[in-house]
């Protein structure tokens, strides 16, 4: 059995969202890590931009405070999935004909 302390979470996590166009560095992940020192188990960033190669493999780096990434693309995804703040409209991208001839 789990018992939840003094609220949702078993564990403290910070968040960090922010709306870019550019990809998202390594350096981010680093000063992220180094602003939860003493009060966070876990991070999560969320950026409608995507990380570099270097971010994600700054995330997985051994002995490190875990941070989960969330990408403009998975946001998408799992505010569709939730239906969370979007209308999501049914399109018929490609119309293909049959030539009988």
């Amino acid at each position: 059995m789990i018992y939840l302390t003094k609220g949702v979470l078993s564990f403290h996590a910070y968040f960090q969202a922010k709306r870019c166009k550019d990809s998202v560095p390594a350096s981010v992940i680093r000063d992220f890590r180094r602003a939860m020192i003493g009060g966070a188990d876990k991070g999560l960033i969320i950026r409608t931009g995507v990380f570099t190669r270097d971010a994600i493999k700054e995330v997985q780096r051994d002995g490190a405070t875990p941070v989960d990434l969330i990408d403009g693309y998975a946001l998408t995804e799992k505010l569709k999935e939730l239906h969370l703040g979007v209308k999501v409209k049914q399109k018929i991208v490609e119309e293909l004909n049959i030539d009988r001839e």
